[in-house]
C-alpha cells in the first residue's frame, strides 16, 4: 500500500479522534447531572436517571445514531452529520459514565466521609475535598476502558455519512481493490490512537494515586 493511501487515512483519523473527544467530553459532563439525578433523593428525578440510563445502555449505539439522524429534522433542526454523530455517542458514552461514576462514589470508603464530618466538613467541603477526588481515582481506569470504546465505536458514524476512519478505508477499498492492506492500516491506526488513550489513562491515574490525595 502506497504512503498516499495510508496517509488519507490518518488525516481521516483526525475526525475519529474529534468526534470522540467531544463526544466523550460532552458525555462526561451530562453523565454528572445523569449520576446526580439517579443517586438523588428525589423519586422524579431517580426514576429519570434510571431510564435514561437503561434506554441507552440498551439499545445498540448504531441504532441510537440513526433515530438522532432522522428525528432532528422533524423537530426542525437540520444540522450536519458530524454534529448528528456527536449528538448520538454523547447521549450513549453518558449513560455508561454515569454507572461508572455511581459506582466509584458508592465505593467511597464511608469511614472517611464520617471522619470529614466529625472534623467539622461541611457537605460540600466533603464531597470536594473526600467524595469526588476518590471516586475520581477509582474510576479513571474504567472512563478510559470507555474512552477507548468510544473511540472504537465511532466507526458507526459512518452509517450516517461522516466520512472518518472506518469510512474511509471502505471508500478506498472500493476504489482500489485492496481491502485487506486498507482496513489492516486502518486497524493499526486504530491501535495507536487507543493505546496513547490508554497510556495518558494510566498517567491520570497514577498522578491522582492515593498518596496524593
Amino acid at each position: 500500500m502506497s504512503w498516499k493511501l495510508f496517509w488519507l487515512l490518518v488525516e481521516a483519523s483526525r475526525l475519529t479522534i474529534i468526534l470522540s473527544a467531544v463526544s466523550i467530553s460532552i458525555g462526561f459532563l451530562l453523565s454528572s447531572v445523569v449520576c446526580a439525578a439517579v443517586m438523588s433523593g428525589n423519586r422524579t428525578a431517580r426514576m429519570a436517571g434510571k431510564l435514561f440510563v437503561s434506554f441507552f445502555r440498551g439499545t445498540p449505539l448504531l441504532v441510537q445514531l440513526l433515530l438522532i439522524y432522522y428525528l432532528l429534522p422533524q423537530i426542525g433542526l437540520n444540522v450536519p452529520s458530524e454534529v448528528a454523530a456527536i449528538v448520538g455517542m454523547s447521549l450513549c458514552t453518558a449513560a455508561y459514565q454515569a454507572e461508572i461514576l455511581r459506582g466509584g462514589f458508592a465505593s467511597v470508603p464511608k469511614g472517611l466521609v464520617e471522619a470529614a464530618n466529625m472534623c467539622g466538613f461541611s457537605p460540600a467541603a466533603t464531597f470536594r475535598r473526600i467524595r469526588l477526588p476518590i471516586a475520581v481515582q477509582l474510576t479513571i481506569p474504567a472512563l478510559t476502558s470507555e474512552a477507548i470504546m468510544m473511540l472504537k465505536s465511532s466507526s458507526l458514524v459512518s452509517v450516517v455519512g461522516v466520512i472518518e476512519l472506518t469510512r474511509m478505508a471502505q471508500d478506498l477499498a472500493a476504489s482500489t481493490y485492496r481491502p485487506l492492506e486498507l482496513y489492516a492500516a486502518a486497524g493499526f491506526v486504530y491501535l495507536v490512537i487507543n493505546i496513547v488513550v490508554a497510556a495518558l489513562g494510566l498517567g491520570l491515574e497514577r498522578r491522582m494515586s492515593w498518596g496524593r490525595l
